[in-house]
């Protein structure tokens, strides 16, 4: 196979620096002080130790290590005294729930170990979401043991008891009413049919008052509500099925990370990604700086944010101009052919194509909805007759609230869900507008800038402790049940709700009551409505068949064309965008989160400036950053807000002329309240743009840097030319294997043999005798968003070390992603200008998940000195931590890089009390009992779940049967929203696991050393006509 791309890490390796170079040749990357023990180790004279104390140095430090592995410090539990009805310690229970925050919808399986829990997993049987969920609903399980929550509702910044509270809040609001002034409830996006009728029935006690109900959201797509309401009639959005999609074009939309119903979309997307189906969706992006949809696309196009616009009316005109509509005025933007490309692939694939756009601009959507109307896409990939509930904030609502407040219109303000007072813009000045308003209660599950400024503070359930019903799709409803207890002293916003309207239920018997008025009015009710509700609990979802209303596209393209956003004429730009792992900021107070390298540029624990290489540069800022050197800092004034030393990081596959920053940060994290990042909130106007981007900013370097804790680069896997494979469509389909997989061969005496055939190794007792587990990892799938990395932390207790320790190449995750840029060879050596500037202006992006790859043949079983880490018999490579010395010559014979050295105690030292949960009482509850907590000095890695495989042994054994392919499942093959990562047994004959092994795609990663790995990888195949192969 000829191999022309040239494959890095970071702008480092591309241009391999003097000092990564240096780098990469070091075992450890860390400074280790040896002269301290040996002298000056370029004058061995001067060496204070002699022989003699040497040997016995090293004598005794041999004795001291074993007899410190015999002795590992025992941790003293205490007991669950008093059993409940559903648990049995040691048996893991599981109760079907759903994960709505307003930003994130997942319906989800909830793990269980006396009565604690431990795991969020999707629901696979799930018919809307298909098991999907991405590391911000899997790490929401550590929040629930957050010791900074509420532990009572407050009054005036005191502790209070419930009725207390419920009934001063309650006189609030009547002294407000009786004066005439309005009420006003502030929420998240809800969709739950029950909240809803709950707060209509609070407003209709008062038809004479003035009482509002306005939804908000951080991120707002208001653009794309009252653009369906102008074209549809509807304020929702559309359902989305992209598994029939064969050409998806995307301007600025992240659907695989923050776009509404992004896990549903993503898991519908993967569809469409088999080779083996025969066909590939072809996916085109239009995009600013480098998202996770946009690293996944076929085709990808930098562009400006405030160019966006323009290409969408492009499209239009060329897709109208071969379907007989109406030509609109729009400015010229360039991308002629790229606009050309994935208009003529939309027209070849009219019904089963789909368009879409991140900009919350309202006449940017209602052309999108134009295009897809003109190619008979509505009813086959999008649908509006059954609308998406998840987002309902309207701009004009919340500017509308604030004038409000603003004028001391508002008496009482009642906030949910939501920071306003944190994420609003501030040209809003909505803090401020709150100290106009007599009474504010904000509902909360820790402090944040809204509770610091309200008077009233009900202290709010976790989700994990709560009931709740939705409705995120018409038709499609799910409850959530609680999986525990309350922790503390508190509520449910809805509890306050039922006190304010004079009920005596409980919010469970309210929902309840709710769905058995709701049963009895279906097409075909239940005869037996608790059979029904036991059913539905038991599922988690239910569908609901619902009649179809008609709708039809009708709106005024040309008036939108007249409103569109102009291209800008600043020299810089800068686009607002969520990150993967934080998200609009709800979970910013999360380490496991914060620890989650980014899929792009491998940063953590910080937000930045991203700016394009060449610019950066051009602007004499560094363009390698990390362990070896910090990142430089600016001032930045964005829409007349200023940030100062702003760190810039050099990000390949950004715009020119184009800035972006992720929202969500600037907010306090740990014991100690440190703020992580930057908060550019207050920077979003929508006065002049929209809310995405603005090009009213301004910037100048200050001199200082700032420490970067960036993964970027660490445990890079050098000189292999065998590690990623890719292909294109074409030669796939119409080549042969060894055109894009080629087996890799050593020539003998006797000819050529597979690399496999030669050996010194005795063979393992695996061989078609019991279990041999192995697992396969779709390249072609994986689209690189880390829910399988926060998933493995989770199940394995992984520990959090913090942004210095990471910062010096000692992170603990087990499986890590390596992201691979990459461009065409000759660009990279020649930088072949006609073609593109510079490789890293646009290059294409592989996601390779890394762990132990449980080699039949592993380098690390032979070099360690006290048989610590052992071969099993069902072919897993095995630790056993009461033997490590701690030598880590396993780590450094490792070709992989996967072994994590604990080179400290992270679950009982100072250093790490701010921020580890196995350091507080309330967080050690979230660690697994079944895995251990590993001491200083003991190396780690990947054990491929060896817990949950004799989990699902026991279970088959008790039943008498044998193990079924597919009911064991790694804790990074559950949490793939893409299932990209197959888990299974080897020898079972008819397993998906072997299915996919003996597949044209499948090769192990630098076979050609002979390591025999148990995990194979998927070619990645791209729908594209060059030979990439």
């Amino acid at each position: 196979m000829s191999n022309n791309k040239k494959y890095w890490k970071g702008v480092e390796e591309l241009n391999d620096t003097p000092a990564f170079r240096e780098s990469k040749n070091k075992e450890f990357s860390e400074y280790v002080p040896v002269e301290d023990f040996v002298g000056d180790d370029n004058l061995l004279e001067d060496t204070k130790t002699s022989r003699r104390d040497f040997l016995k140095y090293l004598g005794f430090g041999v004795t001291a290590a074993s007899l410190a592995a015999c002795e590992t410090p025992v941790n003293k539990v205490i007991p669950h005294v008093v059993k409940g009805d559903k648990t049995n310690p040691g048996v893991a229970n599981y109760f079907a729930s759903v994960y709505s925050d307003g930003n994130d919808y997942a319906e989800v399986v909830v793990k269980t170990r006396e009565g604690r829990p431990i795991k969020i997993d999707g629901n696979k049987r799930s018919p809307l979401t298909h098991g999907a969920i991405n590391s911000r609903v899997n790490s929401s399980v550590l929040s629930l043991y957050d010791g900074k929550r509420f532990k009572a509702p407050q009054i005036g910044g005191e502790d209070t008891d419930w009725d207390s509270f419920n009934q001063q809040l309650k006189n609030e609001i009547e002294a407000a009413l009786m004066n005439g002034s309005k009420v006003r409830l502030l929420t998240n996006s809800t969709c739950s049919p029950s909240t809803l009728k709950l707060i209509g029935e609070f407003i209709g006690l008062y038809p004479e008052a003035d009482i509002k109900h306005v939804s908000y959201d951080a991120v707002s797509y208001s653009g794309m509500l009252e653009a369906n309401k102008a074209s549809f009639g509807l304020s929702a959005l559309p359902s989305y099925d992209l598994s029939k999609a064969k050409s998806i074009v995307s301007v600025g939309a992240d659907f695989m990370s923050s776009f509404p119903n992004s896990l549903a979309l993503t898991a519908q997307y993967a569809k469409t990604r088999k080779p083996e189906n025969g066909w590939m969706s072809k996916h085109f992006q239009f995009e600013s700086s480098l998202s996770l949809s946009g690293s996944n696309a076929d085709v990808r196009t930098p562009v400006k944010p405030s160019e966006q616009a323009s290409i969408v009316a492009a499209l239009y005109n060329y897709v109208a101009s071969k379907t007989g509509g109406n030509q609109i005025s729009a400015p010229k933007v360039g991308y002629d052919d790229k606009i050309k490309a994935a208009g003529d692939h939309l027209l070849a694939n009219k019904g089963a194509s789909v368009v879409m756009a991140g900009m919350n601009d309202q006449s940017v959507q209602l052309l999108v909805n134009a295009i897809n109307n003109l190619l008979g896409n509505y009813g086959q990939t999008l649908d509006m007759t059954k609308p998406v509930y998840l987002k309902k904030g309207v701009d004009a609502d919340v500017q509308e609230l604030v004038s409000d407040m603003k004028s001391g219109a508002v008496g009482v303000l009642l906030i949910n869900g939501v920071n306003p007072a944190y994420s609003m813009p501030s040209e809003l000045g909505f803090a401020e507008a709150m100290d106009k308003v007599k009474t504010v209660a904000t509902f909360a599950l820790r402090p944040n800038a809204t509770t610091e400024k309200s008077k009233y503070i009900g202290a709010l359930h976790h989700y994990l402790e709560a009931w709740n019903d939705v409705n995120p799709v018409k038709g499609h409803y799910a409850i959530a049940q609680p999986s525990i207890r309350p922790l503390f002293d508190t509520k449910q916003f809805e509890d306050a709700l039922l006190f304010l309207t004079a009920s005596d239920k409980s919010y469970y018997d309210y929902i309840k009551a709710n769905w058995k008025e709701t049963a009895a009015k279906m097409p075909n009710p239940p005869l037996m409505f608790e059979e029904f509700w036991n059913e539905v609990l038991h599922e988690g979802y239910v569908e609901v068949k619902m009649p179809a209303e008609e709708v039809s596209f009708n709106a005024d393209v040309a008036a939108a064309a007249s409103a569109l956003p102009k291209p800008a004429s600043s020299e810089w730009e800068i686009e607002f965008y969520q990150k993967v792992g934080i998200g609009d900021g709800n979970q910013s107070h999360n380490p496991w989160l914060q620890e989650l390298p980014d899929p792009i540029s491998k940063m953590t624990w910080d937000n930045y400036i991203a700016m394009n290489p060449t610019d950066a540069r051009e602007q004499g800022f560094a363009t390698e950053y990390g362990e070896q050197k910090n990142a430089d800092t600016i001032n930045i004034n964005i829409n007349g807000v200023s940030l100062e030393n702003v760190p810039v990081i050099a990000q390949p596959g950004q715009a020119r002329g184009t800035l972006s920053v992720a929202v969500g940060y600037g907010q306090t994290i740990g014991k100690k309240n440190e703020i992580v990042g930057f908060n550019v909130y207050p920077s979003v106007s929508t006065k002049k743009y929209p809310s995405n981007y603005t090009a009213d900013v301004s910037f100048e370097a200050t001199g200082n840097d700032y420490q970067v804790a960036t993964t970027q680069t660490h445990q890079t896997v050098m000189g292999r030319t065998s590690v990623v494979r890719e292909t294109d469509w074409k030669t796939y389909k119409n080549g042969h294997k060894d055109d894009y997989n080629p087996a890799h061969e050593l020539t003998t005496l006797d000819g050529k043999v597979h690399v496999n055939e030669l050996d010194l190794w005795a063979k393992h007792p695996i061989e078609g005798v019991g279990h041999h587990w192995g697992m396969s990892i779709d390249l072609n799938s994986c689209i690189g968003c880390g829910s399988c990395v926060t998933a493995c932390g989770t199940e394995n207790n992984v520990p959090v070390v913090g942004k210095d320790e990471v910062r010096r190449s000692r992170e603990m995750h087990w499986i890590r992603i390596d992201r691979y840029f990459s461009a065409n060879a000759e660009d990279v050596e020649e930088r072949n200008y006609s073609e593109m500037e510079r490789p890293e202006d646009n290059p294409q992006v592989v996601h390779q998940p890394m762990m132990c790859q449980h080699c039949n043949h592993a380098p690390c079983e032979t070099v360690c000195p006290v048989a610590a880490t052992t071969h099993s018999n069902e072919g897993l490579n095995q630790m056993t931590y009461n033997r490590c010395i701690g030598t880590r010559y396993c780590a450094n014979n490792c070709p992989y890089k996967v072994r994590r050295f604990n080179w400290f105690s992270y679950q009982n030292l100072d250093k790490f009390a701010d921020l580890n949960p196995s350091q507080d009482d309330l967080g050690r509850m979230v660690l697994n009992p079944d895995v251990t907590v590993r001491a200083r000095g003991v190396m780690e890695k990947c054990s491929l779940c060896v817990q949950i495989i004799q989990e699902g042994k026991l279970n088959a054994k008790k039943e008498g049967r044998k193990v079924a392919d597919g009911e064991i499942q790694t804790a990074c093959a559950s949490a793939c929203p893409t299932n990209a990562i197959t888990f299974g047994d080897l020898n079972d004959e008819a397993s998906k696991v072997l299915e996919e092994v003996n597949g044209n795609r499948a090769y192990r990663v630098i076979e050609e050393i002979g390591t025999q790995a148990n995990v194979y990888y998927q070619v990645k195949v791209r729908n594209t006509e060059s030979n990439i192969a």
